[in-house]
């Protein structure tokens, strides 16, 4: 691409040097550097792009755009100066893959808790209307049917715009992504148009990273703030700063709640372990979904399928054919007459939502034995609290190992049961090997009782010293209970 069609994108304050006619590519990534590339220093949470600018001008990089221009300069490469070289990145790349977001109706869904089930419902819900569609998600990436390996919450900005231009060439006119807080802090989706946003929830989460609950609050409102004003904003007043994302929003916007006024209503009529019965503004259908926390994802996707302009009756139709997506309350019985239900919930708040579920869908009819840990290197002040939320809602309760990462498992079991009083220590194991505390929680269950195992959901592997073991929970439980 031209160089000067591709600066046009980006807000130059200063260029060193002669700038070449073309670049061959755009990259970030100073080891993928080659011939007549343009090499991006961006400023990590990690490492600092900046150190590796003379790496990436000896493996061939004929332009560099960076925020400080180095005090020694290669002759024949071009030094371009931005304000900042991350959010350059975002609209570089959107500009090298020929701006794909302009050629979708994009849709993002940010919040804490219900992400990747509301956009996953959302790409279904779009393909039973009979579109192509695309979908960026934890779980997978779907290229309309074609299935893409995830490997974050949100792509990096050139993996992202590589995905989206893909989506344009195989004919897809819808997509749905997930926006996760770090994207937005770290302005991955720069340079993306948005149809729409959808905001779920806040709850404590992510505080490795952003420190306080204010600045991850921030982190998703620059996504709200930055919404152009033919989109919709389209938030959950029933979460306390659901009301907060819509301030300086320029965008046309929408509430939906289960508890009070809003232009999207819903209401649950009846809740089962196999489905919950929710009318919504008024008319019943039946759903494939448990959990009030579950109905509120239910309504963002009927209220962000109603403002695209889709038909409400056939809409109505679709909702009670969707089923749950992988890893998020999926139920497996065993021929003993319990059950076992494997969830995502890694947070208090998630933790809390499911176990609260259980509780009320059993109604005093079985116990709930639960099976939980904590990821290693992310945020210890949640260990606690997920700790003690689960043995209050729980009978029997199963400490064990999440995805370790580089921390000692054993430690961060400590960190977990130091949020349990005398009492509930009663009923609490702690069994570092997660197999062996699965096994253990089905070895305590009677007929009517429930085994949640939450925090890993959907994930396949167990995370150890950096390393990545095959490990799936409903593989294990599925196992045990053949058994």
């Amino acid at each position: 691409m031209k160089v000067t069609e591709l600066l046009s994108a980006i807000k130059v304050t200063h260029v060193q040097g002669a700038l070449p006619e073309s670049v061959a590519a755009v990259e970030a990534d100073s080891r993928k550097i080659k011939s007549d590339y343009l090499f991006v220093a961006v400023r990590g949470s990690q490492v600092d792009g900046h150190q590796y600018i003379d790496k990436a001008v000896e493996l061939g990089a004929t332009v560099v755009v960076c925020e400080d221009i180095p005090a020694s300069c290669a002759s024949n490469v071009a030094y371009v100066q931005v304000g900042n070289s991350a959010e350059a990145l975002g609209r570089l790349a959107s500009q090298w893959y020929g701006n794909p977001s302009n050629e979708l109706t994009l849709v993002g869904v940010t919040g804490t808790n219900g992400k990747t089930t509301t956009a996953t419902l959302l790409y279904e819900m779009f393909r039973l209307f009979g579109y192509k569609v695309g979908l960026l998600s934890t779980v997978c990436n779907y290229i309309d049917d074609e299935a893409v390996h995830a490997t974050h919450t949100t792509p990096d900005p050139i993996s992202l715009n590589a995905l989206l231009r893909r989506m344009v060439d195989a004919g897809c006119t819808y997509a749905f992504m997930e926006v996760s807080s770090h994207s937005a802090h770290q302005h991955r989706i720069a340079g993306l148009r948005f149809a729409g946003g959808i905001f779920s929830n806040l709850t404590r989460d992510h505080m490795d990273y952003h420190k306080t609950v204010d600045a991850y609050l921030q982190a998703k409102k620059m996504f709200f703030d930055a919404l152009p004003a033919d989109a919709f904003a389209l938030t959950n007043v029933d979460d306390k700063v659901g009301e907060v994302m819509l301030q300086n929003c320029r965008a046309r916007k929408y509430t939906y709640s289960l508890r009070t006024m809003a232009d999207f209503k819903a209401r649950t009529i009846e809740s089962r372990l196999d489905g919950t019965l929710v009318a919504f503004d008024g008319r019943e259908v039946e759903t494939h979904f448990v959990g009030r926390f579950n109905v509120y994802n239910l309504l963002a996707v009927y209220a962000a399928t109603c403002l695209l302009g889709q038909d409400k009756e056939q809409t109505l139709i679709n909702m009670s054919l969707l089923i749950p997506v992988a890893g998020r309350f999926q139920t497996v019985y065993s021929p003993q007459g319990y059950v076992a239900v494997i969830d995502y919930a890694h947070t208090p708040d998630a933790l809390t939502n499911v176990l609260s579920t259980l509780r009320d869908v059993l109604n005093s009819g079985g116990r709930i034995i639960t099976v939980v840990g904590a990821g290693g290197n992310r945020d210890k002040g949640k260990r606690p609290i997920m700790a003690r939320e689960a043995a209050r809602l729980s009978d029997e309760l199963v400490l064990t190992s999440d995805n370790p990462r580089f921390e000692n498992p054993d430690e961060i079991l400590a960190d977990m049961q130091a949020g349990l009083d005398t009492e509930a220590m009663k009923h609490t194991l702690a069994i570092t090997d997660r197999r062996q505390a699965i096994r253990t929680a089905v070895r305590l269950a009677q007929p009517g009782d429930v085994i949640l195992i939450a925090g890993k959901g959907h994930e396949d592997y167990q995370e150890i010293q950096g390393v990545k073991h095959h490990f799936d929970d409903r593989e294990e439980v599925e196992k045990i209970f053949a058994e």
